[in-house]
């Protein structure tokens, strides 16, 4: 049987591991949501003027956000544009 020491070691370096990696997939994941709001827009989408400047202002604020190295609140901010756009 293990020292329980050691494994709490395992698991803490887990879970810091884990937190490294999950603002790097975030990071990626921004980029792959812009694009997909770019090629909605791209296909007129059939949207009300005050929806349609919704979705360009949640685009451009996710961007700005993404730029910041804010990359939960730009996922979130894109994701209510891709609500919108219904992608």
């Amino acid at each position: 049987m293990k020292p329980v020491k050691e494994t709490m070691m395992k698991r803490f370096m887990t879970l810091i591991a884990m937190l490294a990696f999950s603002g790097a997939a975030l990071a990626f994941h921004c980029p792959a949501d812009m694009k997909k709001i770019d090629a909605a827009l791209d296909k007129k989408p059939t949207l009300s003027a005050d929806q349609m400047a919704e979705v360009k202002k949640l685009r451009a604020d996710g961007e700005a956000f993404h730029k910041a190295g804010k990359h939960q609140e730009s996922v979130d901010t894109l994701a209510k544009a891709m609500k919108i756009l219904g992608v």
